[in-house]
Formats: structure tokens, C-alpha cells, sequence
């Protein structure tokens, strides 16, 4: 798991084709040591015009941008650096299209009404933890599967036992590893152990195979 580090801070760069928006993140970013914003653009074409040259560890990206959106500029920045983190702004919580997004590559999907510290947050756990899974990611990952006629099949019939059950809970409530180990009692270097465990029992790739398997399970409620 990556740490950030004051002296080395996490790279941002931001596509939003609101001025003023962009300049808030810009100033509540810059009082943080360990986020650095190292580049604006005002739609994706710019943004992917500036991936050419820099190399960011997190965007933020806005849906909703003229000349070319989010949604067409998502899958073209994985084809340009498939391991940079991407969190998607919008100002629509419509659950469909945050399944879709974080299907096709999305590390976490934010309102922009969100206030600066989550959005500090959700920077550094997708560069930490590689995804940031908040109520409206939750709603719309469960909301996909009720949906849908299939279950994913990747996903096996694991029998958890209870603390690999209160593990997945807490990772899907954007507990950090430390948070979750001070909690449970047990070593960060177990948690995550545990993790991998959880992992290989039910089948999943990544934490985001984690959570589509809680929430089939019922282990992640409505609000």
C-alpha cells in the first residue's frame, strides 16, 4: 500500500471547465503538504494533451465538459497511464452512471458539492487503497446488482468468519488499514493478510470486487 510523503506529495492534476470550481480545489488543496496540483485543463482533450508530459498520480475529473467530457475522456486516459487513480466530479448522483463509470475505470465518483476535506480524502485513499468507496458509490454498486439478472460470476459463495466479516465491513466504510487494525485489535500487517484472505475466498480481484461482494452478500446496507 503506497504512502504518501510530505517530501514527495501526491501529484493532481484536475479537468474542469469551471474556473472557480478548479480554483477552490486549488486553494484547499495547497494546504496540504502531501497533495501537490500539478495541472489544470479546461476539458479532456487538454487534460490528454498534458498527460503527454506529465505524469500525475490522481485526476480529478469533472462528467460534464465541452469539446470532449469525462465519460470520452475516462477510457482514454487508461490507455495513456492505465495506473493513474481517477475520480470523477459531477453534480448528478444518478446511480447508473456511477456503476458504469466505475466499471470502466473510475477509482471513486464525487458530487461536486462535496466539501474540500473529502475531497482531500478521497485523493488520498485512491492513492493509498486504489479506490475510495463513499454511500453514493455504495447505493450504486448495490443498486447494480439488484438490478442486474446475473450475479457477477467471478464472485464465489465464501464462508467468511465473523472478524473477516467485520474486516470487509469496515474496508467498505473507508476505514484506512491502520484505522481498521486500531479497531479490531490487530496488527496493520494482519489486516491486510486478512485482505489478501478475503480476496482469495470469494473470488475477488481487486477492493472493488471486495465491495460488489458485500453488497451482494447484504454486508453493505441502504441508508
Amino acid at each position: 500500500m503506497k504512502k504518501p510523503d510530505p517530501n514527495n506529495p501526491i501529484k493532481v492534476a484536475i479537468a474542469d471547465d469551471h474556473a472557480l470550481f478548479r480554483a477552490g480545489v486549488k486553494t484547499a488543496l495547497s494546504a496540504k503538504r502531501d497533495v501537490e496540483l500539478i495541472a489544470e485543463a479546461d476539458n479532456g482533450m487538454q487534460l490528454l494533451n498534458l498527460l503527454k508530459h506529465i505524469e500525475p498520480d490522481v485526476i480529478l475529473l469533472d462528467i460534464q465538459m465541452p469539446i470532449m467530457d469525462g465519460i470520452t475522456t475516462l477510457p482514454e486516459i487508461r490507455k495513456i497511464n492505465p495506473h493513474v487513480k481517477v475520480i470523477i466530479l459531477s453534480m448528478h448522483n444518478d446511480h447508473s452512471m456511477i456503476s458504469k463509470l466505475m466499471e470502466i475505470g473510475a477509482n471513486s465518483y464525487l458530487t461536486k458539492n462535496s466539501d474540500s476535506e473529502t475531497i482531500y480524502q478521497a485523493i488520498k485513499t485512491c492513492y493509498e487503497q486504489e479506490f475510495f468507496f463513499n454511500e453514493l458509490t455504495n447505493k450504486a454498486l448495490l443498486t447494480g446488482l439488484r438490478t442486474r439478472k446475473t450475479e457477477p460470476d467471478h464472485l464465489l459463495d465464501a464462508q467468511l468468519t465473523e472478524k473477516e466479516i467485520r474486516i470487509l465491513k469496515l474496508m467498505c466504510e473507508e476505514k484506512t488499514t491502520k484505522e481498521i487494525a486500531d479497531i479490531v485489535d490487530i496488527s496493520p500487517r494482519t489486516v491486510e493478510a486478512i485482505r489478501d484472505k478475503l480476496k482469495t475466498k470469494t473470488g475477488a480481484k481487486s477492493m472493488a470486487g471486495l465491495v460488489m461482494y458485500a453488497v451482494k452478500k447484504g454486508f453493505v446496507q441502504e441508508t
